[in-house]
């Protein structure tokens, strides 16, 4: 089967498995009604739906501390503490460029030009991570199957981390609100040396064909690591006047930062209590259509809390990115009210948690759940 998900022609395989649908006649207005009160949002204020002054702003104001705290890094003018202080700085504003420019951009939503969108998300290689490996996992496979067992593989982590219902139940489990977040701050270290090859040679990411990629994206992904390394491994360690257990602590430390904000933002949007696990009949059916599925699977948390609002990219909003991806985050607090009201008028759920605390508690609810083997609405 061939699909065209944000402009791209993919391919599915599902050699020993139904295919993935969803119910269109459920609840089918709600979606084209939700798009007509939003895009009459946009016209009634005369604005686009692409990155704005304020989104420019921020965008600069991340890559000038990023690019600085790197320099000062290398510039040996500082003690040991502050160097440390600046790998925290460093690995905590590393995660803001994945999650407040490249995303939106690898989803098109930075800007209304590809060009400028195409440049944006280099920003990902940069700091380790893989664009093209990126749009597969997160803009097909994750927004079309969100919180499917066996086809979303973002619920479907290593073994001894259980985030769906069809996972192999270990009594290890039991415990596993509590020692996942000494797995968290090693998601980013796991990424820039291990998940990209990984996924990129795998044969399928969930139901999806991964066996047919252009000779160019590979020649990109093993080039750009190499940059990673090269900037982050090479350079450090051959221009910092410390020794190397020094500088090997303040890389650790900035991927620990790095790692545990990336895994966090995203953990809070599906795996939290309310949100639904379903999966497909015998004939691999979805109970819902595709949008009313994104009400049941994914929840915002924070979302008036202006803090949380500038650092995570508006994926605090990830009921909305899922609606819209193609729109800037920017947007989304605006658009909000709308989508909730919308939702509410075709009883549909908003599934939301008001602080980013409670986010946190609502997922450790879930993690303790899963750790029994106890089931979540489908």
């Amino acid at each position: 089967m061939k699909t065209s998900i944000e402009g791209s022609t993919i391919t599915y395989n599902r050699e020993n498995q139904p295919k993935i649908t969803f119910d269109k006649k459920e609840l089918a207005e709600f979606y084209p009604e939700l798009r007509r009160r939003v895009d009459a949002y946009f016209k009634s204020k005369q604005i686009g739906k692409h990155a704005n002054g304020a989104m420019i702003a921020k965008t600069a104001f991340i890559l000038i501390v990023f690019v600085s705290s790197y320099i000062l890094l290398l510039s040996n003018l500082f003690s040991p503490g502050v160097l440390l202080l600046l790998a925290v700085v460093n690995g905590f504003f590393t995660a803001l460029i994945g999650l407040n420019i490249a995303h939106d951009a690898i989803h098109g939503a930075y800007s209304s030009n590809p060009i400028v969108n195409k440049a944006m998300g280099l920003w990902f290689n940069i700091v380790g991570a893989n664009d093209y490996m990126w749009m597969i996992t997160h803009n097909v496979v994750h927004h079309t199957y969100t919180n499917i067992p066996d086809h979303d593989e973002d619920i479907d982590q290593i073994p001894i981390i259980r985030l769906n219902p069809n996972q192999e139940l270990w009594p290890i489990h039991r415990f596993q609100y509590i020692y996942v977040f000494l797995f968290y701050p090693l998601a980013s270290l796991s990424w820039v040396f291990l998940k990209d090859y990984k996924k990129f040679f795998k044969s399928h990411i969930g139901s999806y064909d991964n066996t047919q990629h252009p000779r160019k994206e590979m020649f990109r992904l093993f080039f750009y690591k190499a940059v990673y390394y090269f900037l982050f491994l090479v350079l450090p360690f051959t221009l910092i006047e410390l020794p190397w257990y020094y500088i090997l602590v303040g890389f650790l430390a900035l991927h620990f930062v790095e790692g545990l904000t990336l895994a966090l933002v995203f953990q809070l949007a599906h795996t939290v209590e309310g949100t639904s696990f379903p999966s497909p009949d015998a004939e691999g059916k979805i109970a819902n259509s595709w949008a009313a599925h994104q009400m049941y699977t994914t929840a915002n948390f924070a979302r008036k809390n202006p803090v949380a609002n500038f650092l995570f990219g508006g994926l605090n909003f990830q009921i909305e990115h899922h609606l819209f991806p193609r729109v800037c985050h920017i947007h989304y607090r605006h658009i909000a009210p709308i989508v909730k009201e919308t939702a509410e008028e075709y009883g549909l759920p908003y599934i939301e948690n008001e602080t980013f605390i409670g986010a946190i508690g609502s997922h450790i609810s879930v993690l303790k759940k899963f750790g029994k083997g106890e089931i979540l609405p489908a």
